[in-house]
């Protein structure tokens, strides 16, 4: 029985070095910070003459690393795609939260992480691996009786959410430099990592908040065989402007 994923068969995959020709391909780029997914792709569509773009997964402004982006007949599999596993490397901080339970926000609080041990995050983090359930930040775009929920966030309004399941197949603790503790996470599509280092502050007890997010991995396609964007606009013949 055919797959969503045959309508990759045969379509090219476009990774460091091999210049996007034609309009149907998986194109592997990485994403800079301070942008959007759809900042992306909206630079992409005239470089690649074409609006049928689509994605594998967005990433948050704050985070960089692997966008796989669907061109032409390719898209056919972007909900195939979206359901497969990703990997990311991040760093949070402990003692600090913030609304959007990233560095794209304010410090709201502060609260003191004296006593907290290497042990303690290792085994937070382990408590979290596995099947959990995750409430939704309210800086997100899920929405809520028709709204998003970042518009009511960005009008100081607190939305009730339902939790929603996610698996985390790891949650390893590479570093702690307190109060800084360098992460690795593989997990299924629709888990929120800076939810992750939320709730992992609430555990300790001292609050938390994502710093820095880099996706490394989604499925079988890896950041290392990535276009930097700059890169790929300047080989289009298209250079990104100030």
């Amino acid at each position: 029985m055919a797959t969503m994923l045959d309508a990759l068969e045969g379509l090219p995959r476009w990774t460091k070095g091999l210049l996007p020709s034609g309009e149907d391909g998986v194109l592997l780029v990485d994403k800079p910070q301070g942008i959007t997914s759809f900042d992306v792709i909206r630079y992409l569509r005239p470089r690649l003459g074409t609006q049928k773009i689509g994605h594998a997964g967005t990433l948050d402004p704050m985070a960089t690393g692997l966008l796989v982006l669907l061109v032409g007949r390719a898209t056919k599999a972007q909900d195939a795609l979206q359901g497969q596993p990703k990997a990311y490397e991040g760093t949070m901080r402990l003692g600090e939260t913030t609304p959007s339970q990233d560095a794209d926000t304010e410090v709201s609080e502060s609260r003191p992480t004296d006593g907290v041990t290497d042990e303690a995050i290792r085994a937070a983090a382990a408590a979290l691996t596995g099947p959990i359930e995750q409430i939704p930040p309210m800086y997100s775009a899920v929405k809520v009786d028709g709204q998003r929920l970042y518009k009511a966030a960005r009008r100081g309004e607190e939305v009730e959410r339902q939790p929603r399941p996610a698996m985390i197949y790891r949650y390893d603790v590479d570093d702690v430099r307190m109060p800084d503790v360098d992460v690795f996470v593989a997990c299924s599509k629709g888990t929120y990592v800076r939810t992750l280092a939320h709730d992992l502050g609430e555990a300790l007890g001292c609050g938390a908040h994502l710093t820095r997010l880099r996706r490394v991995a989604a499925g079988d396609f890896s950041v290392d065989d990535a276009w930097g964007l700059s890169e790929l606009c300047d080989a289009l013949g298209k250079p990104l402007r100030p």
